[in-house]
Order: C-alpha cells, then sequence, then structure tokens
C-alpha cells in the first residue's frame, strides 16, 4: 500500500509553490505530486512537469495550452487549460493535499471545490479567507475539511496552539517585519517607487505580496484570517514589527505566559509541517544559533504612515462583504502601483474611497462575495485609470 501523501499544488510556480516542490525533492519517499497548476509560467509549468511527472497539469491562460500539451505529451502527463479545470481535478480520488498557493482572489474557488471534495486544505492564499471567510470556514466545517495554514505566522499560532493543550488563549500576537520602509518618513513614502516598494528585508516573495507587505495591509489580511482560523476577535489580536523575522508569533494565555515559534525566514518551514502534519521532519535549512543572533526587537507599528492596517481592522469590524471589497479593491490598487499609474498612499485612499462606495451586505452568501469583488474590482480599476 502507497503510504505517499498525494499533492495537488495550485500556483506551483510562484514563490510558495516552488518552494513546496523543493520540500518534495527532500521528501521523494513521503510526497508524491498529483497536480500542478500555473497561471502564464508555461516554460516553468513544463519543466516541474517533466520532473515530477504529476498526472496531470493546468495552465488557466488558454492560449498557453498548446505548447504545454506539445511539450508535456511523450511523458503521457495529462493537460487541461482553465481556472473550470483546476476546480474539476482538485476533488479527484487520488488526492490527498491541496496546497492552494494562487495569488489574491483566484484562490477562492478552487479553495471552495477542494474543501467541498473532503481534501486537506494547506491555505498559503490569505485573500480566500480575508474574502469569504464565514462561507469557506463554515463550508469546511460541513465537508469536514481540515484548513492547516501555510503563511508563516498563522502556521506560528497554529504551533503555539498545538503545545497549548486545551488551555484557551487570551491574546495572539502577530509579528510583522515592518517591510521596505518601517524606517520611512511618510513625506518619504508618498513618493516611493515600484522598486523601492519591491526591495523586502527579510522575504523573497512574489511581487503582488511584496507590495502588501509595502503598505502592511499584508498583516491586516493576516489579522482577519487569524479571526477566522482560530475563532477569535479581532481585538484579542496584537500586531507588533518585529524587524529580525525570527518570532514568526507568538501566543499570550491567561497567567501570562507566552508561547513564540521561531525560526529563520524560509517559507519551507511552515509548507513542510503543513504537508506532513502531525509529524515533523527532517528538513536541509539554516538551524538557529542564539548567541550569534545578539538581539530581537519589537515595534508598535504606526498607522499614520500604513493606514491600510486601519482600514483593514475597520472591514473586519463592519463586517458582511467588506473584507472582500477591501481586498478587491487592494488587488486593482497594487497592480496600478505595479504599473506606475498610481503613487504609493493611493493604494489606501482607492481602497477607502472604493470601500465607501460598494453596497454593504451583511450577511453574503457566495455570490454576493463573486458580485462584490467584481464590483469592487472594476471601480478600483476605474479609480485607478487601468
Amino acid at each position: 500500500m502507497d503510504s505517499r501523501r498525494h499533492i495537488a499544488i495550485l500556483g506551483s510556480t510562484g514563490s510558495i509553490g516552488r518552494q513546496a516542490l523543493d520540500v518534495v525533492r527532500q521528501h521523494r519517499d513521503l510526497f508524491e505530486v498529483e497536480l500542478l497548476t500555473a497561471n502564464n509560467s508555461d516554460d516553468l509549468l513544463i519543466e516541474q512537469a517533466l520532473e515530477f511527472n504529476p498526472g496531470a497539469v493546468v495552465i488557466c491562460n488558454e492560449d498557453k495550452y498548446r505548447k504545454v500539451a506539445d511539450a508535456l505529451q511523450p511523458k503521457d502527463i495529462k493537460v487541461f487549460a482553465g481556472m473550470d479545470s483546476v476546480c474539476s481535478l482538485v476533488g479527484a480520488d487520488d488526492i490527498d493535499i491541496v496546497l492552494t498557493a494562487l495569488v489574491g482572489f483566484s484562490g477562492l474557488r478552487p479553495t471552495i471545490a477542494a474543501i467541498k471534495a473532503g481534501k486537506i486544505i494547506a491555505l498559503a492564499n490569505k485573500e480566500t479567507l480575508v474574502a469569504g471567510g464565514s462561507v469557506v470556514m463554515d463550508l469546511a466545517r460541513k465537508y469536514r475539511a481540515p484548513i492547516i495554514p501555510v503563511d508563516s505566522e498563522h502556521s506560528a499560532i497554529f504551533q503555539c496552539l498545538l503545545g497549548a493543550g486545551e488551555n484557551n488563549f487570551t491574546r495572539i500576537h502577530l509579528t510583522a517585519s515592518g517591510g521596505p520602509f518601517r524606517t520611512w518618513d511618510k513625506a518619504r513614502m508618498a513618493e516611493a517607487t515600484r522598486k523601492e516598494a519591491l526591495k523586502h528585508p527579510q522575504w523573497n516573495m512574489g511581487a503582488k505580496i511584496t507590495i502588501d507587505s509595502a503598505t502592511m495591509m499584508n498583516k491586516g489580511f493576516e489579522m482577519i484570517e487569524a479571526c477566522w482560523l482560530f475563532d477569535t476577535d479581532p481585538s484579542r489580536i496584537n500586531i507588533v514589527v518585529h524587524p529580525q523575522s525570527i518570532i514568526h508569533s507568538m501566543v499570550e494565555f491567561e497567567d501570562g505566559a507566552v508561547i513564540a515559534q521561531m525560526g529563520h525566514p524560509d517559507m519551507r518551514e511552515p509548507i513542510q509541517l503543513a504537508l506532513s502534519f502531525p509529524e515533523r521532519l527532517s528538513l536541509d535549512n539554516r538551524k538557529l544559533d542564539f548567541a550569534a543572533l545578539g538581539t530581537l526587537t519589537f515595534e508598535q507599528p504606526d498607522p499614520d504612515r500604513f493606514p491600510c492596517l486601519g482600514i483593514a481592522a475597520h472591514a473586519m469590524k463592519k463586517g458582511g462583504n467588506m473584507p472582500c471589497v477591501m481586498n478587491a479593491a487592494n488587488e486593482a490598487a497594487v497592480a496600478a502601483f505595479l504599473a506606475d499609474k498610481i503613487r504609493f498612499y493611493d493604494i489606501p485612499d482607492t481602497i477607502s474611497r472604493c470601500m465607501d462606495s460598494i453596497e454593504f451586505v451583511g450577511q453574503p452568501g457566495l455570490e454576493d462575495i463573486f458580485a462584490s469583488n467584481d464590483e469592487a474590482f472594476a471601480r478600483a480599476k476605474e479609480m485607478c485609470g487601468l
């Protein structure tokens, strides 16, 4: 009997997907790749498929289907195109775990499809819970689909809670690197270029999430995600800037004790834990040398320089479709900034104006979530001149 875990990697050519495949390389006896998907990176998808020989691949850009299909035809790997194919294939019987590493709102549909198929979800797409948290968590309970967080912060919280037994936590301390503009004043930030915003001091990530780190919207997203994952209120989540990115998050308990999860910035650690849970496996990575670390420092985030933190808190407090609207407006605004269409502080301004202009839905269903996303994205694009 095959004891290996069979994995689908959605977004295999992105940063998380590539690192997940590195984890698989180190544990070929434990993991088998069954499905790889990419949006546009056809050459890398072909290279990955030739190395890992999955049962199927999907190239979401249908214009690139023929190139991928022709390249993989000699290997007898099934090739499909489009997001509908992704949503259909994640429910295959030979898949145990679905790693959702897609960027942005695009991760919601296939994640829901995998949940409805009862798969284990290794969740690296924070926008899924930001936009559709109540719907997603209700479905996960209904279909008994475990969600294991992959984001380093949420993996850290998850690990801290595992060590707490049945004891209830009082606060979650969600750490943030502070991004590339941690020490910049507001006037300098207002003139920041795309190139400057993409220089993250600690993590090597894709362009969209790196800009989200620069605005600290990613930390607002993570606060919302933590509320859903750990069934808590925003008032019990404290965001603290930790520039060294060694402590990935902390959990505080009723007696004042705080448990922290630590490690060098390396996304392979939380990826591997999500794929191997509850076992911990060896990993060829850099280990902590506490004497060499020297000093670990902490700061309060500045809501004036980073208004996206307050925007996210407001969206979560209002609830309904507002986090979805916020996420969609942010996706459009970040795309505009990366295209040099708007300036840095136009990102939070666009999000706020969009949230003020979209009709509030207090108890959104899945159709409401998709409608709110489409409307907010189109509205924000128009505001940004995209």
